[in-house]
């Protein structure tokens, strides 16, 4: 079994590095894959946990707490009571119809979601067996070693055991506008680990240069890791659904004073009590819209369908009241709506000619720039092998 990682609250950049390693059962040439894997059941994946999922069935019932459904169901209920079991089960099927559809599409637009996120999963290159692999960000344990350069997202709260004009953006914990150096070192006598130069943290970014870093932290136990709870919030709900709730409200209120207004009525002039509380439960049943869940999920349903037929997931259906609503939709075009490939179209020289040279000095530039990096222009060498006549022009 691996050995636990440094506890959360241990001041890891303050230890020597042999120490650190010795702690951890790592290397400088990495995990081997059998330790890792060792490790990734042992502690669990390297990530932050989002919004807590409720169970499904708790997911189902909190569905049901609509005015509207709400009434529905009490007016069904007084129909069984009072004998009219027709109306109890036609009620009941309509309102069970309504919730479900509700609940499946939800679920189902939520699992795309999650795929669709696992589809463009962030990597990061590693050594395990002392080879370099790439593999998501997700499956990185403690101890590993992982190497980072110009670009990357930094996945843990670890230690610097190599760096090279190494210069990270800490704008998302620190709030410091300007990237920070970070430098070897053998212990740092900062107690605050956002003062230390010799650590890099979880949810930071690379700005220039290289290093290699030996994870102690990962997921819930880095410093990112212990402010997620206070980020976590439920979504406000949508003008769409404020509606429905106050039509709800509405229609309940109504309801409840006609039957309180019949029922007196019908005491003033000494009504037999029996024929008053039918009348008033018959009158509560024609009140309530019965068809009106369901014809919004209906219709809600149905343009997420046609939206998903254009690629577009939706996770909320109500979301696509207030995205029919807007008149401008401004975004931030990010990495995070393409797929970051590149594909090479031409190689041309100043005049624009076709130009294998050019293919040549572009790919050696991709291939050993130590500043910001460039795309791989790995995936068309092999397609556009260079001759040798090339080189010589």
């Amino acid at each position: 079994m691996p050995t636990p990682p440094i506890p959360p609250r241990s001041a890891f950049w303050q230890l020597p590095v042999a120490s650190l390693l010795q702690q951890l059962k790592s290397r400088p040439d990495g995990l081997s894959h059998a330790e890792a894997a060792e490790r990734l059941a042992e502690f669990g994946r390297n990530v932050i946990h989002g919004e807590r999922q409720r169970a499904l069935l708790v997911q189902f019932l909190v569905k049901f707490r609509n005015p509207l459904v709400i009434i529905l169901l009490i007016a069904s209920a007084l129909s069984a009571v009072t004998g009219d079991v027709a109306s109890f089960f036609i009620i009941t099927v309509i309102v069970v119809i309504s919730v479900t559809l509700d609940f499946v599409q939800e679920y189902r637009a939520g699992q795309a979601a999650e795929q669709l996120r696992q589809s463009v999963a962030i990597r990061g290159r590693v050594l395990r067996d002392g080879q370099a692999v790439e593999i998501p960000l997700a499956e990185l344990v403690p101890g590993d070693i992982t190497l980072l350069r110009a670009g990357d997202l930094i996945p843990c709260d670890g230690r610097l055991l190599e760096a090279k004009d190494f210069f990270v953006n800490q704008s998302l914990l620190t709030g410091e506008p300007y990237p920070v150096e970070k430098t070897v070192s053998e212990g740092s006598s900062e107690t605050d680990i956002l003062l230390a130069n010799n650590s890099v943290l979880l949810g930071t970014s690379v700005i220039s240069g290289s290093a290699k870093v030996l994870m102690c932290r990962t997921g819930q136990s880095t410093t990112l890791g212990d402010i997620a709870d206070t980020l976590l919030a439920k979504p406000p709900a949508t003008d769409f659904e404020q509606g429905i709730h106050r039509f709800g409200l509405l229609i309940m209120r109504m309801t409840v004073l006609l039957v309180l207004f019949v029922l007196l009525v019908n005491a003033f002039f000494h009504r037999p009590w029996l024929e008053s509380f039918l009348f008033a439960v018959a009158l509560a049943v024609g009140l309530t819209p019965e068809l009106l869940p369901m014809v919004v999920s209906v219709t809600l349903s149905r343009g997420a369908l046609r939206m998903a037929a254009h690629k577009v997931i939706v996770k909320r259906l109500a979301s696509i009241h207030n995205l029919g609503s807007m008149d401008v939709f401004c975004t931030d075009k990010t990495g995070t709506l393409t797929e970051a490939r590149i594909r090479l179209e031409r190689h041309v020289a100043p005049l624009g000619q076709e130009s294998q040279r050019v293919l040549e000095l572009a790919y050696i530039n991709s291939s050993f720039e130590t500043g910001l990096r460039s795309p791989r222009m790995t995936p068309f060498w092999n397609t556009r092998k260079l001759t040798p006549a090339a080189g010589k022009k």
